[in-house]
């Protein structure tokens, strides 16, 4: 028996594969370095939905529509926002949308974005703003998170990173959206489901880790001694290391290129950089014969950072970006006709025998 299901086949998946000890993710038959910061996020969804879904001809006409669409369903809700964080905030609005409501894989990943904006904006208070049809998914979520147009060089930031997380096999996220679709419940409910679990801090919410480990260092010359101490306290090193690449992340990379666009502003870009440089120093010195390598989470929080999203803010972008993984695997697996239905061992006591 395999506790926590490692290596245990449960489902069959046209969408994604991890090779984690080649350091390689394949999203729909191509490297993700093929598709991060070379093709939009709306023509991944494209990809990622082809054959399970409608006519997606032209996906960033059709998720734009989806935004405000979704805005008019969750706007009524923006009071209610108060005293939340922003993902129990995405939370409440997500789970406020109707199963029955038509086109719902578009209209999913439409509400995700605006949810992830309106959230964001909630828990400091602010009021939502309306989103633009005609943007781009990433541009438009940073203006209606900001109020304020985004950069080109940050809209390609914000995209590439929605690219590098919108699909990543069998993780604790998407089978638990699978197990609620294979019930036949709906997308929606899927989805809600899907960020449930990402909400857990072993899964969605390590990137926020990073800046404090950052905020705790302090400066560049504090960095060796500050990391050995932690680690002489049996400390994670946040952002180094993961459960399934053995050698570098390949998101860590293609985020790497796009937070290096972004260098040189008012940002701490080069101090995190310097970081991370002294840490594989440390680890390498500390823990000889292992890699543990820059993973996925370093390199969002310094490019979230730079692109101003507060760090309670980085598990709904995640789950704007994860949303249509979530969807694919929901009608893929419906397709199937089956119910996840595992089966337990119990080891719990027996009722005492008749005499």
């Amino acid at each position: 028996m395999s506790i926590g299901l490692d290596d245990v086949v449960a489902a069959e998946t046209a969408l994604s594969h991890v090779d984690g000890e080649a350091g390689r993710l394949i999203i729909c038959g191509h490297d993700l370095e093929e598709l991060a910061g070379r093709v939009t996020f709306e023509d991944v969804v494209a990809m990622l939905w082809s054959g399970l879904v409608g006519d997606v001809a032209d996906p960033r006409a059709v998720i734009g529509k989806a935004r405000v669409r979704a805005y008019g369903h969750l706007a009524p809700l923006a009071r209610q926002l108060t005293g939340l964080t922003p993902v129990e905030g995405m939370r409440l609005l997500l789970s406020s949308l109707p199963d029955a409501e038509e086109d719902h894989p578009a209209l999913a990943v439409g509400a995700a974005g605006v949810a992830a904006a309106m959230a964001v904006r909630g828990a400091q208070g602010l009021a939502p703003v309306e989103p633009d049809a005609s943007a781009g998914h990433a541009a438009d979520i940073l203006r209606m998170m900001r109020d304020a147009p985004a950069a080109a060089d940050e809209a390609q930031g914000l995209d590439t990173y929605l690219v590098t997380v919108i699909d990543h096999g069998l993780n604790a996220s998407t089978f638990t959206a699978r197990v609620v679709a294979s019930t036949q419940a709906g997308i929606l409910s899927a989805v809600v489901a899907g960020l449930c679990a990402l909400k857990g801090p072993l899964h969605g919410g390590a990137p926020g880790p990073v800046l404090d480990m950052l905020d705790a260092i302090g400066s560049v010359e504090n960095a060796e001694a500050w990391l050995d101490d932690a680690m002489t306290r049996g400390e994670r090193l946040m952002g180094f290391g993961h459960r399934i690449y053995r050698v570098r992340d390949p998101r860590a990379d293609v985020l790497m290129a796009a937070v290096g666009r972004l260098k040189g502003r008012d940002n701490r870009i080069a101090f995190a950089e310097a970081v991370e440089v002294t840490a594989l120093k440390v680890l390498e010195r500390r823990k000889p014969g292992r890699r543990l390598d820059t993973n996925v989470e370093f390199y969002t929080a310094i490019l979230l950072d730079a692109l101003g999203v507060p760090r309670e803010g980085f598990t709904p972008l995640f789950a704007a970006g994860r949303t249509a993984g979530w969807v694919a695997h929901a009608v893929e697996q419906t397709r199937t006709g089956r119910i996840i239905r595992p089966q337990s061992r119990y080891v719990g006591a027996w009722p005492a025998e008749a005499a």
